[in-house]
């Protein structure tokens, strides 16, 4: 690894963007060697007596080595190879890496509206700063890819490299989900089969309680580990199918709404249209009016 950083001038265009990208670098540090090196940016530069604030998110992994970690809602805790740390806008923090082992660190620096929204939505939390990983192929592909887009600094870098960053914390997101499933237990085959079996059958007249029997399974526990896999419920799975497959035929006007109906499994034309409206703020006439008006 060769140690490297750099700190990014943002314009206006780049912060509309949604998320941008503010400082990207890597640091090899060996065992009993000064931590923060000597050179480090003032800006970003801390005492572990004292820690820091900073008025950025920020993403840490170590690839190598150990060290520590505390912040204001985590305490003092042992980081390992393979551990991301994530860094909040106000969060008093502090890490460094042990003497007897020194790290290897990869970061990124970001703000941004997409950013904040990730933690007022809670799908990021200064409760849970670290995510113990294991040592990531994807994660080690990304985040040397965003360093070298920010060494050139190319015209339209900033929402490549910001786009890399969002695709990394959904990768992180979803190996998060992933393994809270493995702790629960939850058989990936059985849902992978009951979503198999929804898309199948959904312009029928599909009941979730007929999929649970077909898998041998209780509609309870079909539900819960459906929601705990895919984040809907095994019904709203279901009727999002059928509503995606309804718009595709309101684009020819040809096929009455009664058809579509029948179609896509309502009991009745007019079922239809009111699950159609509440799903999607519209009629099915006003729906079809509007794509013919578009292409019109």
């Amino acid at each position: 690894m060769i140690n490297y950083y750099k700190y990014l001038p943002v314009s206006v265009e780049d912060q509309r963007w949604g998320m941008y990208v503010l400082n990207a670098g890597c640091n090899s540090i060996g065992r009993a060697e000064a931590y923060p090196r000597p050179g480090h940016p003032a800006h970003h530069h801390f005492r572990w007596e004292q820690g820091r604030v900073l008025q950025e998110f920020q993403l840490i992994y170590i690839s190598r080595g150990a060290g520590s970690f505390e912040s204001a809602h985590c305490p003092l805790t042992d980081v390992a190879a393979g551990t991301v740390m994530l860094l909040f806008p106000g969060e008093w923090h502090r890490f460094r890496p042990n003497p007897d082992t020194g790290w290897d660190e990869w970061w990124v620096g970001f703000k941004g509206d997409a950013a904040t929204g990730l933690l007022q939505n809670g799908f990021i939390s200064p409760d849970k700063p670290l995510l113990r990983t294991g040592l990531q192929e994807t994660i080690l592909q990304l985040l040397p890819g965003i360093i070298d887009c920010t060494r050139t600094e190319k015209p339209g870098y900033q929402p490549f490299v910001s786009g890399a960053v969002q695709h990394l914390l959904g990768y992180l997101h979803a190996w998060g989900r992933q393994a809270a499933l493995r702790q629960e237990d939850v058989p990936e085959n059985i849902v992978d089969k009951a979503m198999a079996i929804i898309r199948a059958k959904a312009d029928q007249r599909l009941s979730i309680a007929h999929v649970a029997e077909e898998l041998c399974v209780s509609y309870s526990w079909l539900r819960k580990a459906f929601r705990q896999y895919t984040g809907i419920a095994p019904g709203q799975y279901l009727l999002q199918l059928k509503i995606e497959k309804a718009k595709m035929l309101l684009a020819d006007p040809s096929i009455s709404v009664k058809v579509i109906a029948a179609e896509t499994g309502f009991e009745s034309a007019f079922y239809f249209s009111k699950i159609f409206k509440v799903k999607t703020g519209v009629s099915p006439d006003l729906y079809r009016k509007t794509i013919h008006n578009a292409l019109s």
